[in-house]
C-alpha cells in the first residue's frame, strides 16, 4: 500500500516508523529538518532543543519507543527545581521550608494547595472539562490563591483567554508535575538531548520511507481509488498538521480547533541568573511567562555555557519586535549586560498547541474523518494536555488503525 504522511514531527515520524517496513511511505515535511516542536539547534559540538523539553515517569509509550530504537540507555533522571518571581523577588519553591516561607499564599491556602496536588493524580480530569480553571481553583483553594498564584500563571500562558481554560487541563498539569522529592521534581532527559530521539527515529524511518524535506503538502484531493497529494497518488493519507491547515478543504466542515503560538528564546550566558533554579514562573508582568534555565537541570559541563530559555505564548500573530522586548526585559530584570549574552536564538511556532478551553473534549478528533487519517495534538492521547508521550501514542494508534481499516 502507498501511504502519504503529512508532517515530520514526532507523531508523523512514529507513524512512519510503524508503517514503513510493510508499506511504501512518503513523509512530507515543510521545514528543512524533522522533529517539529522537538527540533534542535546545532551549536558548536552539541545539540539543544529549540523549545525546552523533558519527560515524565509515566511516559511508558515514549520509553518503549526509545527501547526499540536502542537509545533507552541514554535516558537519565534529573532534578528539576522550580520557583516563582513575584514583586521583583525570586522565591524557590521546592522544599517544605521554602514553600512555608513563601509570603504570597496564606498557610491555609498552602495546605489546600498541597491537598489538591496529592489528589490531582486520582481525579477524573475529563469530568472537569466543562468547568473553568478559575472556578475550580476558587472552589478548591479560594479566590485569594487564584489571584495571587494561579491567575498570573494562566495569564502568562493563555493571555486574555485565561478565563476560558478548562479545569481538566489544569488538573492534568498538576498531576503530571507531582513526582517530587523534598528538593525538586524528578524529570527525564536524554543524553545528547531529544535530538538523540529524533535522529534515531529519522535514521530508521529513512531506511524504509521517502522523506521529503522542504516539501509542504500544498494540494490534497480525494479520488475514486485513493488520494492525490502534490500530484502524487496514494492509497491512504495520514495528516498530523493542524486540521484547519490541511489543503483542499477536506476538513473544512469541522469546527476549528483553537491553537496558540509559542515564541521561545534561547540565550547563552556566562553566569547563572536564577540562583540554581531550573523553572522560574513569572508572576510579575513580563513579555515571557517563564525563565527555564536548562543548565540548572542538565549539567553545565556538557555545554560549557549557561543556557536559558524565555518562554512566551501568543494568540493569532506574534507581536512586532517581540524578541527585542524579551531581551530588553530580561537584561533589565536579571541585571544582565548585553555583552554577557554570547548568542541568542528565537524559535516561533504559530500552532504550538491547542487552547484547552472548556468543552474541548467534544472537539477531540477521531483518527479517521471522511476517509482521511488524522493524528496529532488534536487527538485523544493529547487531551487534556499535549506531550511527547501523547505524540507517540497518536502516531502508533493511527498507524494501527490504518493497517486494520485498509486490511493491510
Amino acid at each position: 500500500m502507498r501511504i502519504c504522511i503529512i508532517g515530520g514531527g514526532l507523531t508523523g515520524l512514529t507513524a512512519a516508523y510503524h508503517l514503513g517496513r510493510d508499506h511504501e511511505v512518503d513523509l512530507y515535511e515543510k521545514r528543512r529538518c524533522l522533529g517539529g516542536c522537538v527540533s534542535s539547534y546545532e551549536i558548536g559540538d552539541y545539540r539543544i532543543e529549540e523549545f525546552y523539553h523533558h519527560c515524565f515517569a509515566g511516559d511508558s509509550r515514549l520509553f518503549s519507543l526509545m527501547e526499540s530504537l536502542r537509545i533507552a540507555d541514554r535516558l537519565e533522571w534529573l532534578k528539576g527545581t522550580s520557583g516563582y518571581y513575584a514583586d521583583g523577588i525570586l522565591y524557590p519553591l521546592n522544599s517544605p521550608v521554602e514553600i512555608l516561607r513563601y509570603p504570597l499564599l496564606s498557610f491555609t491556602d498552602k495546605i489546600r494547595l498541597a491537598l489538591l496536588t496529592m489528589r490531582a493524580g486520582k481525579m477524573d480530569s475529563t469530568s472537569l472539562d466543562g468547568i473553568t480553571a478559575r472556578d475550580f481553583v476558587v472552589r478548591e483553594i479560594g479566590e485569594r490563591a487564584y489571584r495571587s498564584f494561579f491567575e498570573p500563571l494562566l495569564a502568562s500562558k493563555f493571555g486574555d483567554r485565561r478565563d476560558e481554560i478548562s479545569a481538566a487541563w489544569l488538573v492534568s498539569r498538576i498531576a503530571i508535575r507531582s513526582n517530587r522529592g523534598l528538593s525538586g521534581e524528578r524529570l527525564g532527559y536524554l543524553k545528547g538531548g531529544f535530538f538523540t530521539l529524533i535522529d534515531a527515529l529519522s535514521d530508521e524511518v529513512g531506511r524504509h520511507c521517502v522523506i521529503r524535506l522542504q516539501d509542504p503538502a500544498t494540494s490534497l484531493s480525494r479520488e475514486p481509488d485513493g488520494w492525490r497529494v502534490n500530484g502524487q497518488r496514494y492509497d491512504a493519507v495520514i495528516s498530523t498538521i493542524p486540521p484547519h491547515t490541511v489543503p483542499g478543504g477536506v476538513l473544512s466542515h469541522l469546527p476549528r480547533i483553537p491553537y496558540q503560538g509559542a515564541a521561545c528564546m534561547l540565550l547563552s550566558l556566562d553566569h547563572d541568573v536564577t540562583s540554581g533554579i531550573y523553572w522560574l514562573n513569572m508572576k510579575d508582568p513580563a513579555p515571557y511567562g517563564a525563565v527555564v534555565a536548562h543548565t540548572n537541570f542538565v549539567p553545565l559541563e556538557r555545554y560549557g555555557e549557561h543556557l536559558v530559555y524565555l518562554a512566551s505564548y501568543f494568540q493569532d500573530t506574534l507581536p512586532p519586535r517581540k524578541d527585542q522586548a524579551m531581551l530588553d526585559d530580561f537584561c533589565q530584570r536579571f541585571h544582565v549586560q548585553p555583552g554577557q549574552i554570547k548568542w541568542h536564538r528565537m524559535a516561533v511556532d504559530q500552532f504550538a498547541g491547542p487552547l484547552y478551553t472548556t468543552g474541548f473534549r467534544e472537539r477531540v478528533l477521531p483518527y479517521q474523518e471522511k476517509g482521511l487519517f488524522l493524528a496529532g495534538m488534536f487527538s485523544g492521547p493529547n487531551y487534556p494536555e499535549r506531550s511527547m508521550e501523547g505524540a507517540v501514542c497518536a502516531g502508533e494508534e493511527v498507524a494501527s488503525l490504518l493497517t486494520r481499516e485498509e486490511g493491510a
